[in-house]
């Protein structure tokens, strides 16, 4: 993975929603919230994406669609349509490649660009390349982004928080700790909840904390690896490889939210065997093949738990890998009604 010196992270802002307006432009301006089958009063659905103007009325990507059509009730709701999504990322993905430097795609509404040489080959100015990636961007597909810019892919992560909407950030080793320093440590790309309480015990809660904590004491509680990585987190630090090879999927997954809690283990037996041929039915479309499968189980009371087991040997058998994923559901004490369930299956990795 070569070494950039600047890195770029081009993040399409409200990307779905976006994806909606070029079809719906009537609607710009408008709260629009994407999610299920548009339907707010689908019980158990989830908003996927809500546009700026939804946003301001608290919407947010995960939330209930019920909930989000009470804070927002002009709003207008459009079915997800993970296709036309699809399309509209590669659209991008191949116009950001066709600039000429390593791109690293990070799903379908973000990439890493690395603009690589020496000063004295008067390499590419980065803030030329983001307004170049803007116009582009904008000019072929009317979606568009903001880009962050820095030495490092986590910082130039953090750099695109600054520039939304539609702005481009620049943020190194000069402004950082200016811009970050009283900032919570979640703050930080990659830092979650679980990280935040544990540096929240050891009186650790803002940017500046954590860049000034002993390596010690963070290695002796998250571990030497882990502990010397968020220590450079908080300084700024982080990887400056853009990897331009092809996204491989690791897995396959399908998950499905029940209208009604599943309490009858014949029925949670026949959604487990849905998810997993269907899951089966694109990993062989990819021709690739199952070496592990996982399953997902959500309580009535948002208990989540994943439990994983490895195949005898990889294989692409629709009845092997149901089985399968049968014997896993067998792993958990089905004892109270099942909001959830999930198969994921994980894939061997070409060479």
């Amino acid at each position: 993975m070569p070494t950039s010196r600047w890195v770029l992270h081009v993040d399409l802002d409200q990307f779905l929603a976006s994806v909606e307006l070029r079809r719906h432009p009537e609607l710009a301006g408008l709260p629009v919230i994407v999610g299920g089958n548009g339907d707010p009063t689908e019980a158990r659905k989830v908003v996927t994406c809500a546009s700026y103007e939804a946003r301001e009325f608290g919407v947010h990507a995960g939330m209930p669609l019920r909930a989000a059509a009470r804070r927002c009730p002009g709003a207008t709701f459009l079915a997800s349509d993970p296709a036309a999504y699809d399309e509209a990322s590669d659209q991008v993905m191949g116009l950001l490649r066709d600039l000429g430097h390593p791109v690293e795609v990070w799903g379908w509404d973000e990439a890493y660009l690395g603009l690589t040489g020496d000063v004295a080959e008067n390499p590419a100015d980065p803030a030329e390349v983001a307004e170049q990636i803007r116009i582009i961007v904008f000019s072929e597909t009317g979606l568009s982004c903001s880009v962050g810019i820095s030495d490092n892919k986590q910082r130039a992560k953090v750099a695109t928080g600054f520039a939304k909407p539609a702005g481009i950030f620049t943020l190194t080793d000069a402004n950082w700790m200016t811009l970050m320093a009283d900032r919570p440590v979640d703050a930080l790309w990659g830092v979650g909840p679980k990280t935040t309480k544990k540096l929240a015990a050891l009186g650790i809660m803002t940017v500046w904390d954590l860049a000034h904590s002993e390596a010690e004491l963070l290695t002796s509680t998250f571990g030497p690896r882990t502990g010397l990585w968020l220590l450079l987190l908080a300084k700024g630090g982080g990887d400056t490889g853009v990897d331009a090879q092809p996204w491989v999927p690791r897995s396959r997954s399908h998950v499905v939210t029940f209208p009604h809690d599943l309490t009858d283990r014949a029925e949670m037996d026949l959604a487990v065997t849905e998810l997993a041929r269907r899951a089966t039915e694109e990993v062989v479309a990819a021709a690739r093949i199952v070496t592990r499968v996982a399953v997902t189980v959500r309580t009535a009371t948002f208990y989540t738990r994943t439990k994983i087991r490895k195949l005898p040997a990889p294989t692409t058998d629709p009845d092997a890998i149901t089985a399968a994923a049968l014997r896993v559901l067998d792993l958990f004490e089905l004892d109270r009604p099942v909001r959830l369930l999930g198969v994921r299956l994980e894939l061997v990795m070409p060479k």
